[in-house]
């Protein structure tokens, strides 16, 4: 078991960069916020200048998680008959990664959801024991049956709900449609469930639909991918369960206050993938709105936050907005701690050098979320037969996956398109694209590449 004591607590810093001079007449403020946790997972490390720790754990200790494990066991998992032997190894494989004092359970999802371990709503502890019955209980899942994905997350949540510890998770595994529910029930469901857990949500082979997983992921601030080929479940499944194990703060929101006269025109987070938090937006004050991220271990992420501002004259300048992360009072009762924040400016400039020059990290980031926006627009046009439009948007996609250096998306769009000239964006349609390629670009079409220092 891992040690987590007070020195790799999480510490949490924000960055911004921006170019906070405007023309006269100027109103737009650009803004990348950059958020950093360090010292926390099992790596160590120091506390960055200026960062506040969250709540820490003593020696020996680590937080207190909950993983629910969802198997899809429709009849379509059956089809070959690999695909339901490789999703119970793949989750045989997450149950042997999971840190001991973890509770979890596993959920088997037809067109029904059943707890198969440890059953009766309960949730086990993990140690060499409940591993092992876990894994004997996964032996004896069978393909039948239907998809109704929304009773596997309220089940799953329930199992969640009723456990008392810092981090809730979900991993969810489908390889069909949501054909055995409403789009709205599904919807539904997700409503109910956001913030409550996170879930990562991965497709198996190709039989599934992409806006569907990827909703899962985004609605629950999780992540989505393809695993085309079952074989390489059990390798993504303990990549996941790793990621899951690693986390140590949950419920971290991103606090923006702005003045009076000052309007908010979106809250993004563009890396490590490109999501729009503008419409989760929860008010917590009347100048103060917070917008979920989720749980975090290690790592670094990218925000882009744009404002309007009033009109101000030459030599003028104002705060246009303040950032913080806030980790909310578990009681809650008492006020949230702030872990870090940032302050995004406004000054009004004759200088036309100044004014005009656009930050670097704001125009890639920019760029980074019309990359994935095209993406969608040009899949979306081909599958509809506008093969006109579907070669302009994923012309610009090479184009700006190219400028950018995006190498992993470069290398997907050309399994979709033969790449005349990536600089301009000149490209063909294949005439024949593997199902399996172009739902992984789909999938896939939000990752983001950091920018370049």
């Amino acid at each position: 078991m891992a040690n987590f004591s007070k020195s790799n607590v999480p510490q949490f810093s924000v960055d911004v960069y921006q170019n906070e001079f405007l023309p006269e007449g100027g109103r737009e403020v650009n803004g990348i916020v950059t958020v950093t946790s360090t010292g926390g997972g099992t790596t160590g490390g120091s506390p960055l200048p200026g960062a506040a720790a969250a709540p820490g754990y003593g020696p020996g200790q680590a937080p207190s998680a909950a993983v629910v494990l969802m198997v899809d066991c429709s009849g379509s998992m059956d089809y070959p008959p690999t695909k339901m032997r490789n999703a119970r190894d793949a989750t045989a494989a997450a149950i042997d990664t999971l840190r001991e004092g973890t509770r979890f359970s596993v959920v088997a999802g037809t067109h029904v959801a059943k707890d198969v371990y440890p059953g009766n709503g309960q949730l086990a502890v993990a140690d060499a024991r409940t591993k092992a019955q876990a894994k004997e209980a996964l032996r004896k899942l069978s393909a039948g049956g239907g998809t109704a994905i929304g009773t596997w997350l309220r089940l799953t949540d329930r199992l969640l709900g009723a456990a008392d510890v810092d981090i809730r998770h979900g991993i969810l595994l489908t390889d069909g449609r949501n054909e055995h529910e409403a789009p709205e029930d599904l919807r539904a469901a997700l409503d109910s469930c956001a913030g409550r857990f996170t879930c990562d949500a991965r497709g198996v082979g190709t039989d599934w639909e992409v806006k569907e997983v990827t909703s899962i992921a985004s609605a629950l601030l999780g992540t989505a991918d393809i695993v085309a080929d079952p074989a390489g479940l059990a390798a993504d499944f303990t990549q996941m369960m790793e990621n899951a194990m690693g986390k140590e703060v949950a419920d971290v929101a991103l606090r923006l206050w702005t003045p009076v006269g000052v309007e908010i025109r979106f809250v993004k987070q563009v890396a490590p993938t490109v999501e729009d938090l503008t419409g989760r937006r929860t008010e917590a004050s009347p100048r103060a709105g917070d917008y979920p991220t989720g749980s975090w271990g290690d790592e670094s992420r990218d925000y882009h936050v744009c404002v309007l501002v009033p009109e101000a004259g030459i030599g003028q300048e104002m705060l246009a907005a303040r950032v913080s992360l806030i980790l909310p009072d578990p009681s809650g009762e008492g006020a949230p701690q702030v872990l870090s924040q940032g302050l995004v400016r406004a000054v009004w400039t004759d200088d036309m050098v100044a004014s005009t020059s656009i930050n670097p990290q704001v125009a890639h980031y920019t760029g980074q979320a019309e990359l994935a926006q095209v993406i969608q627009q040009g899949l979306d046009a081909r599958k509809s037969g506008d093969f006109d439009g579907a070669t302009a948007k994923l012309g610009r996609a090479v184009q700006l996956a190219s400028a950018s250096g995006n190498r992993d998306t470069a290398k997907l769009l050309s399994k979709v398109v033969d790449v005349v000239d990536a600089a301009t964006g000149t490209v063909r349609l294949k005439a024949k694209v593997a199902e399996a390629d172009e739902m992984t670009l789909e999938t896939r079409s939000t990752k983001t590449v950091r920018v370049k220092k």
